[in-house]
Order: structure tokens, then sequence, then C-alpha cells
């Protein structure tokens, strides 16, 4: 083999391999850093059994919540004046003492959450 054939063929290796988005993720100088976890300021973090998690931003001069998930937020109304027990005809949110419980829809049905803390 020619060295000029050598080197071109070497050449369109190298190029071919450089466009592979899959080398990316296998370059350890790369800066790309893996994605931190989403945490709306203001608001309460509850964990719920199955590694569930939400978000509620409470609105205590409206007598509302913001139910926060990863990819929409959501304002439930209080179902009655002072209450622990907020909706928005779909999603039901309530929020006990000790534990809250989330249900939204056909899809969504989150029990036994705790309130892990609030996000600054």
């Amino acid at each position: 083999m020619s060295p000029l054939l050598r080197t071109s063929s070497l050449t369109l290796l190298l190029i071919a391999l450089s466009t592979c988005s899959s080398v990316d993720k296998y370059n350890p100088f790369s800066e790309e850093k893996a994605p931190e976890a989403y945490k709306p300021a203001n608001a309460t973090e509850y964990l719920c059994e199955g590694n569930k998690r939400f978000f509620v931003r409470t609105l205590a001069k409206e007598n509302a919540v913001w139910l926060i998930y990863p990819d929409r937020e959501v304002r439930l109304e209080a179902a009655s004046e002072g209450g622990s027990r907020y909706t928005n005809g779909v999603a039901v949110l309530e929020i006990g003492a000790e534990e809250a419980s989330l249900s939204d829809g056909p899809n969504i049905n989150y029990s036994a959450c705790k309130a892990v803390g609030t996000t600054r």
C-alpha cells in the first residue's frame, strides 16, 4: 500500500469517526456534565412511594398552590377555605400533617408522599 493511499485512508477514517455523535460520550475531555435534578425555587419537594416526586409552591394569599411537575405547572385551588385539599377538577392534592397524596388523571396516582424540604 502506498504512503499516499495509507494517509488518505487514515484521514477518511478519522473524519468519519469525528462525525459520529456517540464518540462524544467517550471523550474524557468533554465539558458536558450530567443534568442536575429539576428543583424549582420556593417550593416544597414531596417524595412518594416508587421514588416518584413532585413539588408544591403555596400561594397563601390566594388560598391555592402550584403543583410543579418536571414538564409543567398546574394551579390548584383550595377545595374549602383553609383546607388541605386542592383541586382543579382533574388533579387532586391532599396535604396532611405527615403525608400527602396526589391523583391527576388515570396515569398519576402518588401516595404516601412525605415532604422532603423547601428549595431556595
